[in-house]
């Protein structure tokens, strides 16, 4: 292996002690502290801090020199300084990295913040849609309740992410959602009775009724169906995303995990793939806390996720998830920077579950009720937001009275008519996989249907045999 030598000191030694510390005092503050969401939108000091080999090596000029007596191992990847300390690097950082938020708690805006402006339009769709969709949680998980669908997956608690990350995206970004991001398809077009019709599984489903509920997917909407198995979707999403750097379209993948997912092998190998692959990917970690009834602190002994976007060489951001502002911001930029830089990103929103993991999860079990309130109230992402759009003079009691009664009455209309509307026969169970059904899923049919002929109690009546 190649060994580098520095020779005798020089001005750039001089330069280390005066300005080089003074100037990487500022990029500290302007990267990492308070103004983090600033360094994300100025494209010079973001290729600086991260962006360009050309500067790297300009840093490395100024730190050694010809004349010092220190050696470096021209390594792969770049010169690595010897050390005649044994030093092991620290399990964990002195401070913890700072939260970006646009909002305080109490929806005013914070001093100094840096964030994208917002027209009245975008700003009062993005509002209608968190009520929606916080709506739609509330009266499909009665639903559930009542017997008339067998399972629901609620996003209270989580409708800023959901909401305001896909309304900063464009429609050619392709979605690969985990489970609880309804909301970005209910963004992009998709309706209250597609989403009725899925969770029913009705003929009008287009999964044909062959999948659980809240398991969406909608081709027309760039909106990939979403599959039980947990992460499996990260190094499929970029895959796609590399797949659109060869192709060179203005577009990227975002992708979805909770933080319970980052436990799983995959998100590592999907983080490590993109950042090789120099894929144009964001994803966009759910930190709710809990996972489904695993606290974090047993999940991960790590400064939360964002760390680890730098473990893996990929620039990354924390974010207030429950700030509807922040949210849309910095994954705004994100995309961005993923398209005009093909690069992956990795966003880490603090937010909480306020609802059940699911309808099969109690969560009282494992968190306290006294915590649940308190965030369900206290730190609401849609009361948050409204008080903003209020405040700017675009929303009133009065127009927010008439949206949720119109939205609870299209909610009721659109369940009668998917729990109204036929079933699939049992044979599409069997179609779809093969040009002709080979002689297993033939014989398994044949079974199927004498099954139910012996016990037709143990078969709902509305499927067609």
């Amino acid at each position: 292996m190649a060994l580098w030598i520095k020779g005798s000191r020089s001005i750039a030694n001089n330069l280390m002690k005066t300005r080089i510390m003074g100037f990487f005092g500022a990029v500290n503050q302007s990267c990492f502290g308070g103004d983090s969401y600033s360094y994300l939108c100025r494209s010079s000091v973001s290729s600086f801090c991260f962006n360009s080999s050309r500067t790297a090596n300009q840093l490395d000029s100024l730190y050694v020199s010809d004349d010092d007596n220190n050696q470096a191992l021209d390594f792969p990847g770049g010169k690595v300084t010897f050390s005649s300390q044994m030093r092991f690097i620290s399990e964990t950082g002195e401070n913890r990295v700072p939260c970006y938020r646009v909002l305080d708690d109490n929806g005013e805006p914070i001093i100094g913040s840096n964030y994208e402006q917002l027209t009245k339009e975008l700003a009062v769709k993005m509002y209608g849609n968190m009520v929606t969709l916080q709506m739609m949680d509330t009266i499909f998980y009665e639903a559930q309740r009542q017997g008339r669908i067998s399972f629901y997956v609620t996003s209270l608690g989580e409708e800023a992410i959901n909401i305001a990350s896909a309304a900063a995206l464009t429609p050619d970004d392709v979605v690969m959602p985990q489970y609880r991001e309804p909301g970005v398809l209910l963004w992009r077009g998709f309706t209250l009775q597609e989403f009725a019709n899925q969770c029913f599984g009705n003929k009008a489903d287009y999964g044909k009724g062959r999948q659980m509920p809240i398991h969406y997917g909608s081709n027309k909407l760039n909106y990939f169906t979403v599959s039980s198995p947990i992460a499996t979707q990260l190094p499929q999403a970029v895959g796609a995303a590399y797949s659109l750097k060869m192709d060179k379209k203005d577009a990227c993948v975002v992708t979805y995990i909770g933080d319970g997912g980052t436990s799983e092998g995959d998100f590592h190998a999907a983080l490590n793939f993109a950042a090789v692959m120099e894929a144009p990917v964001v994803f966009i970690c759910r930190n709710n806390g809990w996972a489904i009834s695993t606290h974090i602190s047993e999940q991960f002994r790590s400064d939360g996720i964002v760390v680890k976007g730098q473990a893996y060489g990929i620039r990354s951001i924390r974010i207030d998830g429950n700030d509807a502002l922040a949210v849309y911001c910095a994954i705004h930029a994100a995309r961005e920077m993923a398209v005009s830089e093909q690069r992956p990103i990795l966003v880490e929103c603090l937010t909480y579950r306020v609802g059940h993991h699911s309808t099969s999860d109690d969560s009282t079990k494992y968190r306290p009720i006294e915590e649940i309130e308190y965030w369900k109230s206290a730190r609401n992402p849609v009361n948050r937001y409204r008080k903003w759009v209020e405040r700017n003079g675009w929303w009133s009691d009065e127009e927010d009275r008439e949206l949720r009664s119109n939205v609870r009455k299209e909610l009721l209309q659109v369940i009668q008519l998917a729990e109204k509307t036929d079933k699939h026969p049992v044979t599409e169970l069997f179609a779809d996989v093969y040009d002709a059904p080979p002689l297993n899923l033939q014989e398994q049919e044949k079974q199927l249907r004498e099954t139910i002929t012996r016990h037709p109690k143990d078969y709902p009546s509305s499927v067609p045999v």
